[in-house]
């Protein structure tokens, strides 16, 4: 029984040391950016521009911002911009799980230029990340479908929410986005909580250890090392944040090369595990009605983006 307190108590010191310090001040900030360059117009006008481009995979214009934000900011980063599209009802459910699925497969900037400094190539890395994304959003939003009848009833639900608006000064702007902000972290803190203490089970009773062992064999077979299971293993199960730290550990110490970084990378370079996702569904409810099909893309879109990486290295 003492065990699984330590562990309860063991995952809520990290899940609220990553709240606090890494969602709260990126979420404060950027949520009360987005809201100033909404209210001032700024978001419809480039959203309106780069809509075009982007309607052949499914993706509404604001998608462009998630999928910079994650590759340039972090994987919390575009949380921001999923608050927005939760919030406007002229961008279908079938958009957002486009989005999502798309965020799912790209590198976050927090692990990937940390990487760089041991050989983890940039430049292919935010390539794949694009194609793999498009992909993943492509693929997401054939398989949500959504009929006309939901879609016009969202757009009547935006046009009320634009009748309700008030003409905001900047800095009431600033401290609305950022209280919005709050509410975000404060509603991601018990998912993170309860993701990292499975993680944390899972570790305990061994099961990361049977992993290694049933996948070993796979792995050398396509040219990743065994010395990888662990970093591999750790990412779907605890995150990003801590198979950064392995790969580090295991690069300083010679266990792996470049280039078997770099197939590696294209395989787990993502925010597609427990912690990531339980952050990105806390944008809001319309966020979490799609996580099904925007899951089955990006598992695609991840295979995709792996075997590039394969074929380049």
């Amino acid at each position: 029984m003492q065990t699984v307190v330590d562990l309860i108590i063991v995952s809520g010191e990290t899940a609220v040391d990553l709240a606090l310090y890494l969602l709260l001040p990126v979420l404060v900030v950027l949520m009360a950016l987005m809201r100033v360059l909404e209210d001032k117009g700024l978001l419809a006008l480039i959203a309106k521009k780069i809509s075009p481009l982007l309607a052949i995979f499914g993706l509404p214009g604001l998608g462009v911002f998630a999928m910079i934000q994650i590759l340039f900011v972090n994987f919390a980063a575009p949380i921001s911009t999923f608050k927005i599209m939760e919030q406007d009802g002229s961008i279908t459910n079938r958009k957002i799980a486009a989005t999502l699925a798309a965020v799912l497969v790209m590198s976050q900037a927090n692990a990937a230029f940390p990487l760089a400094v041991v050989g983890v190539n940039i430049p292919i890395a935010m390539l794949t990340s694009v194609l793999g994304g498009l992909l993943a959003g492509y693929l997401a939003y054939k398989i949500h479908g959504e009929d006309e009848q939901t879609a016009a009833l969202e757009a009547t639900k935006n046009i009320k929410a634009e009748a309700e608006k008030k003409d905001l000064r900047l800095i009431p702007l600033l401290f609305k986005g950022g209280a919005e902000g709050l509410e975000i972290v404060k509603k991601s803190i018990p998912p993170l909580v309860l993701a990292i203490f499975l993680v944390n089970v899972l570790r305990e009773v061994g099961a990361i250890d049977v992993l290694e062992t049933l996948m070993a064999p796979a792995l050398t077979r396509i040219g990743i090392p065994g010395a990888a299971v662990l970093p591999i293993a750790t990412k779907y199960l605890a995150g990003g944040t801590a198979m950064l730290g392995i790969l580090l550990d295991l690069m300083q110490e010679g266990a792996m090369t470049v280039a078997e970084l770099n197939r590696v990378v294209g395989f787990t370079l993502n925010p597609f595990d427990p912690v990531g996702l339980a952050l990105l569904i806390s944008a809001g409810p319309r966020i979490k009605e799609v996580v099904r099909p925007a899951m089955v893309a990006a598992v695609i879109g991840v295979i995709f983006r792996g075997v590039l990486h394969l074929l380049i290295f």
